[in-house]
């Protein structure tokens, strides 16, 4: 006899549960927050997140062009605009760029994606196969590392202007402005996957898409740390020159 489906409260819970597994409890991370990071590690996290940021509108319309609900789609879409910025409005790319720049980073660099490290890369790249791959409630409900997220920007806003009063106030906008933004998404989110998921199987199954999601961002960390702390990044063992490849879309 098959075990009975986790009610919603218990799944919910169990969600919630993953965030023992989330990036702020990385040590990169817990470094950036105690103002133990050097002014290179601040801008390397800030160049390779950027790879991730332009993915996440591309990641939603993925996700929209796989789902036939319309009333979903409606209020999916809110989330490319949040990132891509609507006519005449500034989005979260542009405000992450500006965190670039009160970083010290060059503008055209960064977007050039030069500095993005593969590890990076191809942790953003198999999170993007995924929501193209997968059906359309999986890869919304992949989101739900948001759960998470509004404490994590919340820390950065505290801590970050204590410890590193070098970075410009301006480039903070992003994390205020993601705040409410990730608490919305939270709510749609979690309905979506509250009504989806209502098989113990299923469940489970939507555990592991969370975990592969976690398994995303602390991988990306993961690399910075050997690039930044370490000193070891990718051949530096054969050169000291970043031979990597570089090009977007690659």
């Amino acid at each position: 006899m098959s075990q009975p489906a986790m009610t919603p409260e218990q799944f919910e819970q169990a969600l919630r549960a993953k965030g023992a597994y989330y990036h702020i409890h990385h040590p990169y991370h817990i470094a950036m927050h105690n103002g133990q990071a050097t002014r290179e590690q601040i801008q390397g996290w800030v160049a390779n997140r950027f790879y991730y940021q332009i993915n996440i509108p591309m990641k939603d319309a993925a996700i929209m062009a796989n789902c036939p609900e319309r009333d979903v789609r409606r209020e999916w879409v809110q989330r490319m605009i949040d990132h891509d910025g609507a006519p005449g409005e500034e989005g979260g790319i542009e405000a992450w760029l500006r965190l670039a720049e009160a970083v010290g980073l060059d503008r055209e660099q960064v977007i050039s994606g030069e500095l993005v490290l593969p590890g990076v890369r191809f942790a953003v790249d198999a999170y993007l196969n995924f929501a193209r791959r997968a059906s359309w409630q999986e890869a919304a409900s992949s989101s739900l590392t948001e759960l998470f997220a509004p404490h994590i920007h919340q820390s950065r806003l505290d801590a970050w202007p204590q410890h590193y009063p070098w970075i410009d106030s301006s480039g903070y906008d992003y994390f205020r402005k993601r705040l409410s933004e990730a608490r919305r998404d939270v709510e749609h989110g979690l309905k979506i996957t509250l009504q989806h998921y209502t098989t113990l199987e299923a469940q489970q199954r939507m555990l592991d898409i969370l975990q592969f999601k976690l398994d995303v961002l602390w991988s990306m960390l993961d690399a910075m740390s050997m690039a930044y702390e370490l000193k070891r990044p990718p051949y530096h063992s054969v050169t000291e020159q970043q031979v990597w490849h570089r090009g977007l879309g690659v």
